[in-house]
């Protein structure tokens, strides 16, 4: 199996944004879980996203946030910054801000709630691309835009020599394999389901939750695959899918369950911001005993 490059790194992690008890930035716990998660075994971090609450963090804490996380990790260490929002001129402006504090790269989602027609799709992300000199990695996940980036569309997007990467959480495998196929696109995983079955049919890495509390297993996943030893590797994916399933097909979200164990594990993580709101005491237990089957001295 031949894989694509894999620009950002392999093993990247959609890393939660740590707050204060009082709901404030804190940059000093980024930095110290950035660390973590790189000594981990992640090679990439994406940084402002869905599990980073950035529909609830002001543009200056993003641009923050990534300077904080680029002084702990280094220049070696790729960082994507999401810049999505649900207007072109913000997300422009966004990325042309992450560009400046540092990002390797950014991370535009399908833009949300207004539901634009295919050809304003590609048009805002073609306007994007134009914008400044980071490369992009488009997130098609439908499930929470309301727009799919159909594969004709990406097809045709990734002509565009500055769109070079996506996240999938489309869940639609003959799409993806089709975009594969006929592009030279790096795919990620985006649902931690898929790390396996979407590398094994050419797909660059993943961009995980679990990351957060588990990131060497979930490298360990693509590196059995790579030493040829798919057994193994289909081993550690059911390994793990335990707490994919706690964290990720409850009725909340990966923040509010990722957040909920890296504090139970006294690591960096804090509070989540409103409208969501903090995993009670029992969906924290359960969440620290899928750990421990995992990760029994962790």
């Amino acid at each position: 199996m031949r894989h694509r490059n894999a620009p950002f790194g392999r093993t990247l992690c959609a890393m939660v944004t740590p707050f204060m008890s009082a709901g404030t930035l804190d940059l000093d716990g980024a930095a110290r879980l950035a660390a973590r998660l790189v000594a981990g075994g992640c090679d990439g971090l994406v940084l402002n996203g869905t599990t980073g609450e950035s529909p609830t963090t002001t543009d200056a804490e993003k641009r923050e946030l990534i300077a904080a996380v680029r002084s702990a990790v280094g220049d070696a260490v790729p960082l994507v910054a999401g810049v999505g929002t649900a207007d072109t001129r913000h997300t422009i402006e966004l990325t042309l801000a992450a560009e400046k504090a540092g990002a390797d790269g950014a991370l535009v989602v399908t833009p949300y709630y207004s539901r634009p027609q295919q050809a304003a799709v590609e048009a805002h992300f073609l306007q994007v691309a134009n914008a400044s000199d980071l490369p992009l990695m488009l997130y098609d996940i439908p499930g929470r835009t309301g727009t799919r980036i159909a594969p004709s569309t990406m097809i045709r997007l990734a002509a565009h020599p500055r769109i070079i990467a996506v996240k999938d959480c489309s869940y639609d495998f003959l799409g993806i394999q089709k975009v594969l196929a006929e592009t030279e696109l790096a795919y990620y995983a985006g649902c931690d389901e898929h790390i396996l079955p979407l590398y094994a049919v050419g797909a660059a890495g993943c961009v995980s939750t679990i990351a957060n509390v588990v990131p060497g297993e979930v490298a360990g996943i693509l590196a059995a695959f790579d030493a040829g030893d798919t057994a193994r590797a289909a081993e550690l994916q059911s390994r793990v899918t335990p707490l994919i399933e706690a964290m990720m097909a409850s009725d909340l979200p990966g923040t509010v369950t990722a957040k909920a164990l890296l504090n139970a594990l006294g690591l960096p993580a804090g509070p989540v911001r409103t409208p969501l709101l903090t995993a009670d005491a029992e969906t924290t237990a359960d969440l620290l005993v899928r750990y421990r089957a995992l990760v029994p001295n962790g």
